[in-house]
């Protein structure tokens, strides 16, 4: 029997409480009756007889092809409208070449497609795909759903675009668990706020950028976010005064991270609602259930706790490989044997994405950073995000706004970031800089920042100092260096150098 991610939940509820919202967009909706029969009455989506080609703005439409897709055994590939005609074009074609090579491929007849190609970036202006089979969503849901406590009556909103990996997951994650799914036409934080009362939101799935736009929204027009029972933060690191922020603004609810990425899934995951006294500033949580990870050097040695390393992770949730666009910078799976793990593991297929960690004694992951997001300095290898994590605990001392008192906590301070990145330099090879975003402060914060960055060694301090007036975000609202160094090459007047 083929197995499908959330299908048959869907038909269960449909059959249940089929008159209860599946998904809202907007002023669109449809209950869960409604998307079932939606979904098997559907025109074919652009593509071919095993491939789907999804291209439509975030919409109830979207929804209804996507379940369509996946119901037809078809393998769903969902574009973002809000690219580039050009970009999407060169997609639509790297998946019909992709489709037309596995139609020449002998799967053998127990052998089931993959049901989704994943976009995710890569060192090209082209994304990557990854193919992922069923099973590895199926899994995790089962898992998900009980580790966030999601269930029917259960109301999501997720802010950011539906094509986004994340987003996309947690629409499927909430039909699995016969939850309501809310998503915006277009993100503004007021937009959220009002979908949020309009439709007796409970949960958020979003980055921390957009959690931090959301709810200093609403703590200055006085919408709290008393209701919410859950915050799900992923795709950046939570920072420690977006954190603070959300709490003042929703008292009531579990703020959970989790680290992850898209061909990997779920890696770790933590509630930061009982912080760990003796967790370090970087920990991300201990292993998702279901995954082992470890921690090896270039030769796959396994490391011991507290030494740094490759991230691998072994669990059932990883992608297939890429159908195109590997650049060998990312996505990896391999045995190892004769490393010390316990039986049975010799033969395990592990899997990476090159970021770089440790595990410390209690088992917390703590990252360091991408190998591909590394700069070399003068020979010496640095990683952006330990350069940002040290400039931005200055930032985060930074007084209050002037009349920042917001609602009945106090004083909320209003976050500030650091964005740090390499650019080619002559004499270095590479030279760091740093972006400073610091919204409505009394003063900006360039002398506090260098002297944060005088404490670390040379190689890991930033030439140059940029004052942001937006964050450089990519189109899910994660914080992109790529976007930072093209505006500072451009001359973009979004980044003012200022020393």
């Amino acid at each position: 029997m083929k197995t499908m991610p959330f299908i048959d939940e869907l038909k269960h509820w449909a059959a249940t409480h089929g008159d209860r919202n599946a998904v809202v967009v907007g002023e669109s909706r449809l209950t869960y009756g409604q998307l079932l029969g939606g979904a098997q009455t559907q025109p074919n989506a652009s593509g071919t007889d095993s491939l789907a080609i999804i291209e439509v703005p975030s919409s109830t439409e979207l929804a209804v092809a996507f379940c369509a897709a996946v119901l037809e055994g078809r393998t769903a590939m969902v574009l973002d409208a809000q690219w580039p005609q050009g970009l999407r074009a060169q997609l639509r074609q790297a998946a019909a070449d992709w489709s037309a090579r596995q139609m020449t491929l002998d799967r053998g007849a127990a052998a089931a497609p993959p049901f989704l190609l994943g976009l995710s970036s890569g060192t090209s202006g082209v994304p990557k795909a990854f193919v992922r089979n069923a099973a590895s969503w199926h899994e995790s849901f089962v898992q998900s759903v009980e580790y966030f406590h999601l269930g029917p009556e259960s109301v999501t909103l997720a802010p950011g675009p539906m094509a986004a990996s994340m987003n996309l997951y947690a629409l499927s994650e909430s039909l699995f668990a016969g939850g309501g799914f809310v998503a915006l036409p277009h993100f503004s934080p007021d937009a959220a706020l009002q979908a949020m009362t309009e439709h007796n939101v409970d949960r958020l799935v979003l980055v921390p950028t957009v959690l931090g736009l959301i709810a200093s929204r609403g703590l200055a027009t006085g919408q709290t976010g008393q209701e919410l029972r859950s915050i799900v933060c992923a795709g950046s690191d939570l920072p420690d005064a977006t954190l603070a922020l959300a709490r003042s603004w929703a008292p009531n609810a579990d703020i959970q991270q989790y680290y992850g990425a898209a061909e990997l899934g779920f890696v770790a995951a933590t509630s930061m609602q009982k912080p760990d006294l003796n967790q370090d500033a970087q920990g991300v949580g201990t292993a998702f259930p279901g995954v082992q990870i470890s921690i090896r050097d270039d030769a796959g040695e396994e490391l011991e706790p507290g030494q740094s390393g490759d991230v691998w992770v072994k669990g059932p949730y990883a992608c297939d490989g890429y159908a195109w666009g590997d650049d060998g910078m990312a996505f990896t799976s391999q045995t190892f044997a004769g490393s010390g793990l316990p039986a049975g593991h010799n033969a395990a297929l592990w899997s990476t994405v090159r970021d770089q960690g440790f595990l410390d004694a209690e088992g917390r992951l703590n990252l360091s950073g991408r190998a591909s997001d590394m700069v070399i300095v003068s020979g010496t290898n640095v990683y952006p995000h330990h350069v940002e994590r040290v400039l931005s605990a200055a930032l985060k001392s930074e007084p209050p706004v002037r009349g920042a008192t917001i609602g009945t906590d106090g004083e909320v301070p209003v976050p500030c970031t650091a964005v740090v990145a390499g650019l080619p330099d002559e004499r270095r090879g590479q030279v760091l800089i740093a972006g400073i975003y610091a919204p409505l402060t009394e003063h900006f914060p360039l002398a506090e920042v260098r002297r944060a960055a005088s404490s670390l060694p040379a190689a890991q301090r930033p030439q140059q100092f940029y004052q942001l007036s937006d964050l450089p975000l990519t189109g899910s609202g994660k914080i992109s260096r790529i976007v930072l160094t093209q505006w500072i090459k451009e001359g973009d007047s979004r980044a003012t150098r200022i020393r």
